[in-house]
């Protein structure tokens, strides 16, 4: 049983580095789209002192549609700013596929057209000064809430 988050063209090392921590400590699935911001190399890891790496399931694909070729029949949820169902509306189920985009952009725009009945998202405030919470504490949000609704499976 596990849950997988999928980032497609991460940006940033730091974000990256905390999902891959929470996956790690909740037995989820990390899936890395590439092109990366940044390298995930041996050497990178071990400098950026991330020693729970090996403990992390990771999947890396060349691309998007390298992606969706392998686990487009896979019930996948896409979390954007432009979805129109609250991520508390879902009911998760094991093996559910959460996909995040870059953070300087989000998924493509047409990829979320083409999926918008999956298209979930954080309730925030109108304000136009905030763009969205960090890609980090996103990805925690809603791991956090699918595992409550499987009842954690597998965690103590």
């Amino acid at each position: 049983m596990a849950l997988h988050i999928v980032l497609v063209e991460p940006e940033i090392p730091p974000n990256t580095g905390n999902i891959a921590r929470t996956c790690a400590a909740t037995n989820t699935v990390l899936h890395l789209v590439e092109p990366l911001g940044f390298s995930i190399d041996e050497k990178a890891v071990k400098r950026a002192g991330l020693d729970y790496w090996p403990f992390v399931k990771l999947e890396v694909h060349e691309s998007l549609d390298a992606f969706m070729e392998k686990y487009g029949d896979r019930n996948l949820y896409l979390a954007t700013t432009k979805g129109g169902h609250v991520y508390t509306e879902v009911q998760f189920q094991d093996e559910d596929m959460i996909l995040f985009g870059k953070e300087t952009a989000g998924l493509p725009k047409d990829f979320i057209a083409a999926h918008e009945d999956c298209a979930i998202r954080i309730p925030m405030s109108a304000d136009t000064r905030l763009r969205s919470l960090n890609l980090s504490n996103c990805a925690n949000i809603i791991i956090f809430e699918a595992l409550r609704q499987l009842d954690f499976p597998g965690l103590k």
